[in-house]
């Protein structure tokens, strides 16, 4: 069971390439995650889903001192963090702030750790300036995690965390104008005055100063209230509709501006994207939509997409492939700022598989003539018909990926983006092996909404959250994302 690299591959025009990406002389680029290796092509790897709470963790940071004099050599806050909620908390997404004082302007300060119940190895430290500094702070010290030092169950804690600074000169420093000090803790309690991040966001303390409220997220949100594939708003929207050949999927196969069309169900406006064969490469029409910028890299990406296990007409078993994705151009051969995360259903099979499956896949490069591939895949083999809410998050940690608010698939910094990608829905067949027949017979992918949120990452009861207030406020489109 393996997925060829040749299979997804787009030979394009340089004129067709400079009109979709606004730059010349770039590789082809691929359509979808339809490369390689659904279970042991080189350099893949294969995760099983985990079930989360959409609602994410909710954490508490119990702090004692380990030197409660107001001036010594070293200062020592030793912290313990609690799970206070109903999910499991990866320590890696959690970041604890430490604020000081800093002696003068000029005192740099050094970390260590002496000892810590999840390994001394798994836990960093750093410090940082503040951008508005009080009588008390103007400095922090960050500790975070490594992805070894695992994850916290609810209700439990991380066990000790006992670190120290210094001043770099080894001079006396002052901790008691210290923000986050207390000389009087000498046994661990609940501490505000230690902030604790889970995933970018701020979930336990209150920072020297107080909160301050973030600038805008800049997001994209489209309903697709759109009225057909030649609807000016479109192009004026940012979306391209593919019309250019090549791959991925079958050899000789069109892909037709045709096949994207636009309706209602139950008051909701959607994209439709058909595929139609009979069972020749001449007779088979796909479709593809995408933004024509890419200036999505981090953040959070998302999509209410309906799958469909049969075909709206005509005899079933073809091997077609419903997809929602995000992609950049490879610009050579293993090119190392190559990016590509996808979702994508089976439900007839293909690649190998002899029935539906679904698999989010990260890519970090490959290549097209040899078929060396470096990406990771999350594959669960069952029915996806119907709706699905899609989330899938990009921070500097990891990249991790949801369907109907579950956890289905969590892969590494390895394969993080380097540069902005699209963001794009194709429907196609992989091959024509499924179904023989020659009688024709028509796919349907549905989506109701796309929503990417820049540098913020949601869980998907947020992602649902904004997306109601979108339609509550009667705003069907919304793009204010500049380029990474």
């Amino acid at each position: 069971m393996r997925r060829t690299p040749h299979s997804r591959l787009r030979t394009t025009a340089a004129g067709a390439l400079a009109m979709i990406l606004g730059t010349a002389g770039l590789a082809a680029i691929p359509g979808t995650a339809n490369a390689a290796g659904t279970t042991a092509a080189p350099g893949t790897a294969s995760t099983s889903p985990t079930v989360a709470s959409t609602s994410g963790g909710t954490l508490a940071v119990q702090y004692r001192t380990g030197v409660s004099s107001a001036a010594a050599s070293q200062s020592a806050p030793w912290f313990r963090i609690r799970n206070t909620g109903t999910a499991a908390v990866p320590l890696s997404g959690v970041k604890l702030r430490y604020y000081l004082k800093a002696d003068a302007a000029t005192t740099n300060y050094r970390f260590a750790c002496d000892w810590a119940v999840r390994g001394c190895s798994n836990v960093t430290g750093s410090f940082g300036t503040l951008a508005r500094p009080t009588a008390t702070a103007d400095r922090y010290l960050e500790i975070g995690f490594t992805a070894a030092a695992g994850t916290l169950a609810p209700g439990a804690d991380s066990g000790d965390i006992q670190v120290r600074f210094h001043r770099t000169d080894w001079q006396q420093l002052v901790q008691s104008d210290d923000h986050s000090f207390g000389a009087a803790q000498s046994a661990y309690a609940d501490w505000p005055k230690v902030t604790a991040q889970l995933a970018g966001t701020t979930v336990w303390g209150t920072e020297p100063g107080g909160p301050v409220d973030p600038p805008p997220a800049q997001t994209l949100f489209d309903d697709f209230a759109y009225t057909a594939a030649n609807d000016p708003r479109l192009t004026a929207n940012g979306w391209m509709i593919r019309s250019w050949g090549g791959g991925p999927g079958v050899p000789g196969a069109t892909w037709s501006p045709q096949n994207i069309g636009f309706g209602t169900e139950g008051g909701s406006t959607l994209l439709k994207l058909s595929t139609s064969t009979e069972g020749t490469a001449a007779s088979t029409r796909q479709a593809e939509i995408s933004t024509n910028t890419m200036k999505f890299r981090n953040g959070t990406y998302a999509a209410r997409v309906k799958f469909s296990d049969a075909p709206a007409g005509g005899p079933d078993g073809d091997h077609v492939i419903q997809t929602f994705f995000a992609i950049n151009d490879l610009k050579s051969p293993m090119a190392d700022d190559y990016a590509e995360y996808d979702f994508e259903y089976l439900p007839n099979g293909g690649w190998g598989e002899t029935s539906s499956a679904f698999f989010t896949t990260s890519w970090e490069t490959y290549h097209p003539v040899t078929g060396q591939v470096l990406n990771t895949h999350t594959v669960e083999r069952r029915s996806f018909d119907g709706w699905r809410d899609l989330v899938f998050t990009i921070d500097d940690q990891d990249i991790r990926y949801y369907v109907d608010g579950r956890l289905f698939g969590t892969h590494s910094s390895a394969y993080l983006p380097e540069r902005g990608m699209l963001i794009a829905f194709n429907q196609w067949l992989t091959s024509l092996a499924g179904q023989t027949s020659t009688a024709p017979r028509t796919y349907e992918q549905q989506v109701d909404y796309v929503l990417h949120v820049k540098d913020r990452v949601l869980t998907p009861a947020e992602v649902a959250s904004r997306v109601a207030a979108y339609r509550t406020a009667g705003t069907s489109f919304e793009d204010t994302v500049t380029a990474s």
